[in-house]
């Protein structure tokens, strides 16, 4: 007989799904934005689709509909402070103070992440409270070396333990 464990874990529970922390890069030519996601997955082998999701009322969720592009950046272990910094909605001008690249489709590329995604947005969902998008993988590269920081490891940067509680 399994045991039934109660809502009050859920926070807990939910970050035992193993996925990593990104920082999503997006452009639409003239704007460029990017924001902290631990909800990214392959979703195809052929053509090579990744997914991530993304709250509509942000700032980058505009950007991402008008510009049509956006790079999946992968973050090491230490760089926690960083999937932090990216997470912080209220910062006026996030992409101040780091290196960046261009991608081929003009999508911004974090210089000290340890690879990225080049994507082309496919398609939208609909997901409860946010967005799913899926995109077309157009290119990719390893920028570093390191191990990537998983979501497990952030505790509750992201402010999830409240929510869950909100829920009870």
């Amino acid at each position: 007989m399994l045991n039934k464990i109660g809502i009050e874990n859920i926070d807990s529970l939910i970050k035992q799904i193993s996925h990593g922390v990104y920082v999503i890069g997006v452009s639409d030519g003239e704007h460029r934005n990017a924001f902290t996601a631990a909800w990214v997955m392959q979703v195809s082998f052929n053509p090579l689709l990744l997914a991530f999701s993304i709250n509509p009322a942000h700032y980058s969720y505009q950007l991402l509909q008008s510009g049509g592009v956006c790079t999946v950046n992968v973050l090491a272990q230490d760089q926690y402070a960083i999937a932090a910094h990216f997470g912080d909605s209220t910062l006026k001008d996030k992409m101040s103070g780091f290196q960046w690249q261009t991608a081929k489709t003009g999508a911004p590329v974090l210089s000290e992440s340890l690879a990225y995604f080049d994507c082309q947005v496919s398609h939208y969902a609909d997901a409860g409270d946010h967005k799913i998008v899926v995109c077309q993988v157009i290119a990719a590269a390893a920028l570093n070396s390191g191990r990537p920081l998983l979501y497990s490891e952030t505790g509750d940067m992201d402010g999830s333990s409240s929510i869950y509680n909100e829920e009870k």
